[in-house]
């Protein structure tokens, strides 16, 4: 990895990406200090100190939430949109076809993506101010409507810099955001450790178990991510005129985490929106019964439990989204290619659902017990079981590797086109 890291310094476009990436990444955390007016900060600091959800919205905005600046929202109005827009192409015929229409239909797509995030973090915005209404300065409707625009404007502002990085920079924008977050807020971690140390709170061998637990969490994780599944292909041998072309052996490789950390990302946002919904009903059924017991403590049993279904199933939704079996077979049979021993078409695309049916049920397991087997055992210390957490890990290392893969793939484009010039 260091090696493609010194390799990408040395060229020059490459290196403009990387420097154009960290110079947003300074953006976004200058962001996460600049606050809205109107609001006492530091009661709203206090009770995100105190764990919950508010602590995990505060994870992913970099400390956003926990300063109340204009990035409060960071970037989960548009993960959310994007969750609810792909969902609906499952299901939508018409959307089906537009994302299937080449770039012009992603454009639309797009579009739709970004009107859906206003709306979203309008919607998610006006939540934030009847949830702390009692900590305005004032009770004026022109206040709350400030509010509301300036939260809505740094949420489409995190969108834009996301869209930036992703054209401009190195891998997913939204994604390397989402990432910066959650490194940004390790220092604090660690000084809060120490001040449980220093307090008599947390035992040295706590601290020492809590590291070494980490440690082989992060050896598991970079080993799945790395792992694939190699499945053998033949080219048959044509001839043409008097050329003999084709016959060798290659390989499909399916990677064992197919899709990222995607799956862990829209997981948490769905959770997150129950409670969102929640505020604007505080004495509701569906917030006594629903929001409050079941998605407001990320460290109860429940919410882990529906957050592990969650995670099998956008594994199982991303993998499909990745991979067409059909498709796949289709593509091999029409270059001459075929596994040894299966039957070529449909006998081939449904060996190769097989496999992946195989791999994914495993994966999505794996991936739903190192988010949530943290949280459950951190429950009981003071240690947040957030910065520490799995779904930390699994964000860091996750996004590291697919940076690192970007990179590679991009060297490689740059030596394939040197040598064709």
């Amino acid at each position: 990895m260091w090696e493609t890291i010194k390799r990408a310094f040395r060229l020059k476009e490459l290196r403009k990406r990387i420097w154009v990436t960290l110079f947003l990444f300074i953006l976004f955390r200058l962001g996460t200090y600049i606050p809205v007016a109107g609001i006492d900060r530091a009661a709203i600091q206090a009770l995100v100190q105190k764990g919950g959800f508010l602590a995990l919205l505060d994870l992913f905005s970099g400390g956003g939430f926990g300063n109340f600046s204009i990035f409060a929202l960071s970037v989960i109005p548009y993960i959310n949109a994007s969750i609810i827009l792909q969902l609906l192409t499952a299901v939508i015929p018409a959307l089906e076809r537009l994302a299937k229409e080449g770039e012009a239909g992603q454009k639309k797509m797009a579009r739709y993506t970004r009107q859906l995030t206003v709306f979203l973090a309008t919607l998610q915005a006006f939540s934030v101010v009847v949830m702390f209404q009692n900590y305005l300065v004032s009770t004026s409707i022109l206040l709350k409507i400030v509010i509301v625009a300036s939260l809505v404007a740094g949420s489409y502002i995190v969108l834009w810099l996301g869209e930036i990085m992703t054209e401009k920079g190195i891998g997913n924008g939204v994604s390397l955001i989402i990432f910066a977050g959650i490194v940004s807020r390790l220092p604090v971690g660690v000084i809060e450790m120490k001040q449980l140390y220093f307090a008599h709170s947390l035992g040295i061998g706590s601290i020492i178990g809590e590291i070494l637990g980490m440690l082989i969490l992060i050896v598991i994780v970079i080993f799945a991510y790395q792992a694939e599944r190699r499945i053998p292909v033949q080219y048959a041998k044509r001839i043409v005129g008097r050329k003999v072309y084709g016959g060798q052996s290659t390989y499909i490789p399916l990677r064992l985490v197919q899709a990222g950390v995607l799956p862990i990302i829209f997981a948490v946002s769905v959770m997150m929106f129950p409670q969102t919904l929640g505020q604007f009903w505080p004495t509701s059924w569906f917030t006594l019964h629903i929001a409050t017991p079941f998605f407001g403590n990320p460290s109860g049993f429940r919410y882990n439990l529906i957050y592990f279904g969650l995670i099998v199933f956008f594994t199982y939704f991303y993998t499909s989204l990745t991979y067409d079996p059909i498709k796949l077979g289709d593509d091999l049979q029409k270059y001459g290619g075929f596994i040894p021993g299966i039957r070529p078409g449909m006998r081939t695309a449904e060996y190769i659902a097989g496999v992946l049916n195989k791999i994914v049920l495993p994966t999505s397991i794996f991936l739903g017990l190192v988010a949530i087997v943290p949280n459950l055992i951190f429950r009981n210390m003071a240690v947040s079981a957030f910065v520490f957490g799995g779904t930390s890990v699994l964000i860091i290392i996750g996004v590291s590797l697919e940076t690192v893969r970007e990179i590679e793939a991009y060297l490689l484009m740059r030596h394939y086109k040197g040598f064709l010039k």
